[in-house]
């Protein structure tokens, strides 16, 4: 009988361990991951890339881990996409001020570069634009900065605002950068544009042999990683936070370092 209690304890407790993992432990994991992408005419570039960071209001700390692994990185230009907040209502977020407060701590060569995201327009689009605009953190909105020998354009949100790809990629004459906060873009993009990063899906938060669950209309596709789709290049992040559910599974939280060769 002791047995038996002892096999039926281990059994509970090895079910249990999965979602302890995927509560817990895995959604504060912070991965760098590293990629090299093939374009001559951006030869030398390093970009961070970092998106979805979804801080809670008791998730300083997270924050500060997330600025600190960016700096590490020694990035020629440092690049948002957006869901700097959390949630659909400011309860449930640390505030925007705080929090770029902490991204204007972000380094590198050429500056900090941003777009908003579906959370960032519920809780307050021009509030989020004014705060990283404030804190040094240059916010793109269907229009381009141009930086050296390439530009960086970025779009308005999809759920929350209107982007015009047009309007963000006009006049652009160098390489080119484009930030988009979900990848469901990328058949309207032209090949002109020699990299689009996005984030959004947060590589489905919960992965087996693949994403169980992705908000886009192309399903998987564009879940998570690098896809050179016929020429056109994109890299979708896994993010930095959790949405909807306050869980990861095999699917943790990153930040991405770009270099061009």
């Amino acid at each position: 009988m002791k047995k038996m209690t002892i096999i039926l304890y281990t059994i509970i407790i090895l079910m249990f361990l999965p979602v302890l993992w995927a509560i817990f432990i895995e959604p504060y994991i912070l991965t760098v991951t590293k990629i090299t992408v093939n374009d001559p005419s951006l030869a030398g570039l390093k970009i961070v890339f970092a998106s979805d960071f979804h801080i809670k209001p008791f998730e300083t700390f997270r924050l500060k881990r997330i600025v600190k692994a960016i700096n590490k990185q020694n990035a020629d230009i440092v690049l948002l996409g957006g869901d700097y907040v959390n949630g659909h209502t400011k309860g449930h977020s640390l505030t925007i001020d705080k929090i770029a407060k902490e991204l204007s701590k972000i380094h590198s060569k050429y500056g900090t570069y941003a777009i908003v995201g579906n959370h960032d327009g519920w809780q307050g689009k021009e509030e989020c634009i004014s705060e990283l605009e404030k804190n040094n953190i240059k916010t793109l909105v269907n229009n381009n900065y141009c930086i050296d020998k390439f530009c960086i354009a970025g779009i308005d949100d999809a759920q929350t605002g209107n982007p015009d790809l047009n309007k963000a990629l006009s006049n652009i004459t160098k390489p080119v950068i484009l930030l988009s906060h979900t990848p469901d873009i990328m058949p309207d993009v032209p090949y002109s544009v020699n990299l689009t990063l996005a984030g959004h899906l947060h590589g489905g938060q919960v992965r087996l042999h693949k994403a169980l669950l992705v908000p886009s209309i192309y399903g998987d596709k564009y879940a998570n990683g690098f896809l050179n789709d016929k020429g056109k290049k994109i890299y979708t992040t896994k993010g930095l936070g959790t949405s909807i559910l306050p869980i990861r599974f095999n699917c943790p939280p990153e930040i991405a370092v770009i270099t061009f060769n």
